[in-house]
């Protein structure tokens, strides 16, 4: 893996600079000391789309609002009206596909709902890698 990827646009300009996690996290203090500098704010959770998902639930089996990060341990029976906010949600569209980030560790927990079972997957945070995913019924 390389430590710096140069992003260029359509047009050959330089629009952005990607790290490794590895050199992200040697230079991360020295860059966010600059109090010119602020992170990107994270987009709101998309909460219209989880009412529509959950207005047309459509499954074979009930509807469960548990979510689970298999990477630290962090879990929630009820991530929605969980008053810790274990997950944020990123992601929900009508074809069942909700994508969570871990509170915790900043893992990408994807919950696919499919017509007679739900699978887990996640990414651990500055991963490529999958961890198998797990099947429930």
């Amino acid at each position: 893996m390389q430590d710096i990827v140069y992003l260029y646009d359509a047009n050959g300009t330089l629009c952005g600079v990607q790290l490794s996690p590895a050199l992200w996290e040697r230079v991360k203090a020295h860059i966010l000391k600059d109090r010119s500098l602020r992170p990107v704010a994270e987009a709101p959770e998309p909460l219209e789309d989880w009412e529509e998902f959950k207005q047309y639930w459509d499954f074979r089996y009930p509807f469960c609002a548990k979510v689970e990060c298999r990477y630290c341990g962090a879990a929630s029976d009820d991530w929605e009206h969980d008053p810790t906010r274990r997950f944020k949600l990123v992601t929900a569209n009508l074809g069942g596909l909700l994508v969570f980030r871990c509170a915790a560790c900043g893992a990408s927990v994807r919950k696919k709902h499919f017509k007679d079972h739900i699978v887990f997957e996640m990414t651990p945070p500055g991963s490529g890698c999958e961890i198998q995913p797990s099947r429930h019924a």
